[in-house]
C-alpha cells in the first residue's frame, strides 16, 4: 500500500511545512503535481519535427524525449513533483549605466548571479528538510532548466499559472519573471488543482512586439529566430538577415515579457536578493567588451549566466549591437577586433558591424583587412560588407 502518512504528521501537514520552508528559501511560487505524462508532449514532438529547436540537438535525443514523455523514467518511484518559482528582477529595475558610452542590454534573469548555482543548493536544503520530517528514506531528483522536464506543463498542472502566448508561465498574481525549479520525490503529497484558465484571450502584444517574429500561433516559438537562442545557445554565426533585429540585446531578450499586460499590471518589484542587478552585467560597455581577453571575460562574468555564451559568442553579439548602433565611436574597437582577435567568428561579425557604420575610417579598415585576412568566412564577410559600406557612404 502506498505510503501517504508517516508517524509524526499527515501528508497535508507535511506539505504545509514544506511550503513554509520553500518560502523561507526564497521560492515565492509553490505547487505540487502528479508525475503523469505531460499534456503538451504532442506539441513538443511536433516542434522538434519542424526543426524549431535549431542546433539544440540535446533536446531531441531518444533519452531526452523519453524522459519528457514519462517523468517516472527520471525517478522510478516518484510519487509527487514539487514545482517552485524564484522571482528575478523585472526590467523596470534596470540600473542606469555608470558611464556614458555604447551599452548593450541583457535579459533580466542574467543581471545577477547564475541561477544554476543558486537554485540547486536550495533544492538540496529543501530535500534535507523533507527527509527530517519523514521516517523512511527520501529518494529525489532536482532540476532547474537542467534536465529533460517539460516544466511549464508541470507548473500549470500544479496550479502556478498558464503558459502564455509567449511560451512563458504566467502567474495571474505576479506575472512571469520567474525561474522554475522541480523536486521529484518518492512520497505522495496532496496535489494542487491544475490551472486550466487561459487569460491571454485575444491579446497579441507579445507576438506583435517580437523583433524577429519567432513567436508562433500554437504557443511555441521558432528558436532559430529567437534573440535569446541566437545570442546564447547558438554557437555559430548569426544569420545576416536577423542581425539588425537584435537591436541592443547582447545576451537574451525580455521584449515579449515587457509588453505582456500581466507583467505591466502585476509583476512585483521584489526579487531574490542573490539575483540583484550588477550594473556591469546588466548594461555592459560594448566597446570595452571588444577588447576582453579570455581571462578578462572569465573574470568579469564569473558566477554570471553570461558565461554560457562564451567569449567568442559574447563578442560576436557585442559586435552586432555596435553595428546596429551605427555610432562612429565604435569603429576603433571593431577595427581592433577585426585586425587581431583570434576568433574568426568575432572577426566576421566585427566586419559586418563596420559595414553597418560605414564612413571613411570603417572602409579603410575593411580594405586593409581584405589583404591580410586568411579565414575564408571572414574574407567573404569583408567582401560583402565592403559593398554595404560603399552603399552607406553614397547614401550619407
Amino acid at each position: 500500500m502506498e505510503q501517504t502518512r508517516n508517524s509524526s504528521e499527515s501528508s497535508v501537514g507535511l506539505k504545509s511545512a514544506i511550503k513554509t520552508e520553500a518560502n523561507r528559501l526564497g521560492f515565492t511560487l509553490f505547487g505540487v503535481a502528479e508525475p503523469h505524462p505531460p499534456d503538451t508532449l504532442p506539441n513538443y514532438l511536433f516542434w522538434l519535427a519542424q526543426g524549431r529547436n535549431g542546433s539544440m540537438d540535446y533536446l531531441a535525443t531518444e533519452r531526452a524525449v523519453a524522459r519528457r514523455a514519462d517523468p517516472r523514467l527520471i525517478l522510478p518511484d516518484v510519487r509527487s513533483v514539487i514545482i517552485l518559482g524564484l522571482r528575478y528582477p523585472r526590467p523596470a529595475n534596470l540600473p542606469k549605466s555608470a558611464a556614458p558610452g555604447l551599452h548593450g542590454r541583457v535579459a533580466a534573469y542574467a543581471w545577477g548571479k547564475d541561477y544554476h548555482d543558486l537554485i540547486p543548493p536550495r533544492l538540496e536544503q529543501l530535500a534535507k528538510f523533507i527527509q527530517s520530517r519523514i521516517d523512511h528514506s527520501l529518494a529525489y531528483k532536482i532540476y532547474t532548466d537542467t534536465g529533460p522536464v517539460l516544466e511549464r506543463d508541470l507548473a500549470s498542472r500544479a496550479g502556478l499559472g498558464w503558459m502564455g502566448k509567449n511560451t512563458c508561465l504566467i502567474d495571474p498574481q505576479s506575472g512571469s519573471y520567474y525561474l522554475l525549479a522541480e523536486l521529484f520525490i518518492n512520497i505522495r503529497l496532496e496535489n494542487d488543482p491544475p490551472f486550466f484558465a487561459d487569460h491571454c484571450g485575444s491579446c497579441r502584444r507579445c507576438i506583435d512586439a517580437c523583433p524577429t517574429g519567432c513567436i508562433l500561433p500554437d504557443r511555441t516559438l521558432d528558436a532559430r529566430r529567437c534573440i535569446s537562442y541566437l545570442t546564447i545557445e547558438n554557437k555559430g554565426s548569426i544569420p545576416t538577415e536577423l542581425r539588425p533585429q537584435l537591436g541592443d540585446w547582447v545576451f537574451g531578450c525580455d521584449v515579449c515579457q515587457q509588453v505582456c499586460p500581466w507583467n505591466i499590471r502585476f509583476a512585483s518589484p521584489e526579487f531574490d536578493s542573490e539575483l540583484s542587478p550588477q550594473p556591469e552585467n546588466a548594461r555592459p560597455d560594448l566597446m570595452a567588451a571588444m577588447s576582453l581577453t579570455p581571462q578578462d571575460f572569465n573574470r568579469q562574468f564569473k558566477g554570471s549566466p553570461i558565461l554560457r555564451a562564451r567569449r567568442r559568442g559574447y563578442l560576436r553579439n557585442a559586435a552586432v549591437v555596435l553595428g546596429n548602433a551605427r555610432d562612429a565611436r565604435a569603429v576603433s574597437a571593431l577595427a581592433r577586433a577585426l585586425q587581431s582577435d583570434s576568433e574568426p567568428l568575432v572577426r566576421t561579425h566585427a566586419a559586418w558591424a563596420l559595414g553597418q557604420i560605414g564612413g571613411a575610417a570603417a572602409r579603410k579598415v575593411l580594405d586593409q583587412c581584405s589583404g591580410s585576412e586568411t579565414d575564408v568566412e571572414v574574407l567573404a564577410e569583408i567582401a560583402a560588407t565592403q559593398i554595404a559600406c560603399r552603399d552607406v557612404g553614397r547614401s550619407s
